[in-house]
């Protein structure tokens, strides 16, 4: 189940200078450049240590990258990063 979701941006690199922003999202959706959230959320359902909570998404050295907010079994909470484009999990740490 998701609890929220948070589309936020965090410090830009240089060239992402609408990182994160709503509309900057939505083209990149639209032009296939990345996928969608709901995209991106059915491709990890089950490969994740608990449910997600909350999602951000920004650009990173050009970019886009999901960023998951899990809380696992016994409150454990989780970052998990995910490659917008491929769907891909790059990484889960624990926080």
């Amino acid at each position: 189940m998701l609890a929220g979701v948070v589309l936020a941006s965090g410090p830009a690199a240089a060239g992402d200078h609408d990182n994160g922003a709503p509309d900057a999202v939505r083209r990149a959706v639209e032009a296939g450049e990345i996928k969608s959230l709901a995209d991106i959320l059915a491709s990890v359902r089950g490969k994740l240590p608990g449910e997600v909570a909350g999602v951000e998404i920004e650009r990173q050295r050009g970019r886009w990258i999901y960023e998951l907010r899990i809380v696992g079994e016994k409150g454990h909470l989780y970052e998990a990063y995910v490659d917008a484009r491929s769907g891909e999990i790059e990484r889960i740490k624990e926080k």
